[in-house]
């Protein structure tokens, strides 16, 4: 496929995201508590879905991605139909074929930019009446899934949960631990089945009694994600003032359990044993406070920082043209940007625990440390750096491309719809 090609095949997720996004539909303001509807679309459908998440905005990675390839799924598929409730700054109601988006004003989460809160009970409820959805898949596990229970129990609608954020992980050993063990519990109460993305996460869940889990792991746009951006992304790199030096790149949110002030720490010895230039790409609660620790040493010179990008091709590219992929923290439920590094022909360096290992151990196209270790992930950096080459890159690619393409992921999510609500 030439590079032409390819552009134009990886547009259509990006296509439908430009659209639904759109700050209202027809430049009308809109009262979500109080304006009128329009009329469900596809009423032939054999299924709908609403999802619900308030993990989505504006600079938002993972759930975002996966909610605008649902969409594009959907849009292709004229059994189908979708409805998303997202959290933003104004009220508004967004669509494209078969799918329809209500963006629904709320303040934001106190030092978790970008997200916000849903709290509006009344709109929710309206959404839900006037769509009847067949199923319902909740992506966060804060107040969305209480505010909707009951108008979805009212109307006989199952709820099924995506779990996105390894929460109880979080909290570190411990009561909070317990505690969070313990919300997870009764949250799980509320749903018919919950989704994970990796076995690490099914395991941890398990453990602390929430057994009725369904795996399925997350997918990648090979068209978008290719090494064949390795060129433009050279390019992006010179740009940068990047030009000639191994890159290694980080691609998320700057937040606490993203673990990146570890990759920070063991920075200064990668740099020192091989010459490489780091790029930090993202934002994030963290991104001030860490840009000014890094400024304040010498080795600064040799970290660029990216602001987060909704151009997935840019993203591609400067992926491509890395020669290694860090992800350093634990907490990663699935890890889908180690996914599409390893789609673009990029070995990724882990901590060995979370959703990303799981990627590396079965790809052969990386390596793991010991989580929390400085200087093992130091180590490892210098010896993929070092011994890294084309084989690799080989491997990176054929493990993306044969395991993880988005339409068997939402064939399976559908086949799951329809088993838990009887269409």
């Amino acid at each position: 496929m030439s590079a032409v090609d390819e552009s134009t095949a990886a547009s259509t997720s990006a296509a439908v995201a430009r659209r639904l996004l759109a700050s209202t539909l027809g430049g009308r303001a809109t009262d979500l508590a109080r304006d009128r509807f329009a009329a469900p679309l596809r009423p032939a459908a054999s299924l709908g879905v609403l999802d619900i998440t308030e993990f989505f905005g504006e600079t938002s990675g993972g759930v975002r991605t996966y909610l605008m390839e649902k969409a594009a799924y959907v849009e292709r598929h004229p059994e189908l139909r979708q409805v998303l409730v997202l959290p933003a700054g104004a009220d508004a109601v967004t669509e494209v074929d078969g799918v329809r988006c209500y963006r629904m004003r709320g303040p934001r989460v106190p030092t978790q930019h970008p997200y916000r809160f849903m709290l509006a009970t009344r709109s929710n409820r309206r959404i839900i009446e006037h769509e009847r959805p067949d199923v319902i898949e909740v992506g966060s596990p804060g107040l969305v899934p209480w505010i909707i229970r009951h108008p979805a129990r009212r109307l006989g609608i199952p709820l099924v949960h995506f779990f996105h954020s390894d929460y109880p992980s979080l909290m570190g050993p411990g009561i909070a631990r317990k505690l969070a063990a313990r919300y997870a519990r009764a949250l799980d109460r509320l749903f018919v089945t919950t989704i994970v993305a990796s076995t690490t996460v099914a395991d941890d869940l398990r453990r602390i009694g929430i057994d009725r889990v369904v795996r399925v792991p997350l997918g990648v746009d090979p068209r978008c994600f290719s090494p064949t951006r390795r060129a433009r992304g050279m390019e992006l790199r010179a740009r940068l003032g990047i030009d000639g030096t191994p890159l290694v790149i980080f691609v998320g949110r700057f937040a606490r359990e993203k673990e990146l002030k570890l990759l920070l720490t063991a920075w200064p010895t990668i740099r020192a044993r091989t010459g490489a230039q780091l790029l930090l790409v993202g934002e994030g609660p963290l991104r001030r406070p860490l840009l000014e620790s890094i400024r304040r040493h010498a080795w600064s010179r040799s970290i660029r920082w990216f602001p987060f990008t909704a151009d997935r091709e840019q993203l591609a590219s400067l992926v491509a043209a890395s020669d290694l992929f860090v992800s350093p923290g634990t907490a990663e439920t699935f890890g889908l940007a180690a996914l599409e590094a390893l789609a673009s022909g990029t070995p990724v360096l882990s901590a060995d625990h979370g959703g990303v290992a799981e990627q590396v151990t079965a790809s052969g196209a990386g390596a793991l440390f010991p989580a929390g270790q400085a200087t093992e992930l130091a180590a490892a950096a210098v010896a993929l750096l070092s011994t890294g080459g084309a084989e690799m890159r080989e491997r990176a690619r054929a493990y993306a491309t044969s395991e993880h393409d988005w339409d068997s992921v939402f064939d399976r999510i559908v086949n799951l719809y329809r088993a838990v609500s009887g269409r």
